[in-house]
């Protein structure tokens, strides 16, 4: 039931990150609140089998880097290539 904290962080983090990062429009709104959600979730859970509990603070700082990591890499490495695809597409149709 804990790991629905760093499931909520990770979400809230990849929410923060992609109203931060520029090129909104040209991926999903759910794209960085998934990833990080997902990074927060995986990080969380290899802590706890590692034997960290609620009460260590590096499980908490783990659940926070680990989400901000991913979507800080991810977010702008999709909107580029959609970006890229995009205007090849254009080139291609002569829009």
């Amino acid at each position: 039931m804990q790991i629905l904290l760093g499931l909520i962080i990770g979400a809230v983090i990849g929410l923060g990150v992609h109203f931060a990062l520029p090129h909104r429009d040209v991926r999903g709104v759910a794209l960085a609140p998934l990833a990080g959600a997902a990074a927060s979730g995986v990080t969380w859970t290899a802590l706890t089998w590692a034997g960290l509990t609620v009460e260590s603070p590096i499980l908490w700082l783990a659940a926070i880097a680990g989400p901000v990591l991913t979507t800080i890499v991810l977010v702008p490495l999709v909107s580029r290539v959609r970006l890229r695809r995009d205007n090849a597409d254009r080139a291609r149709l002569g829009i």
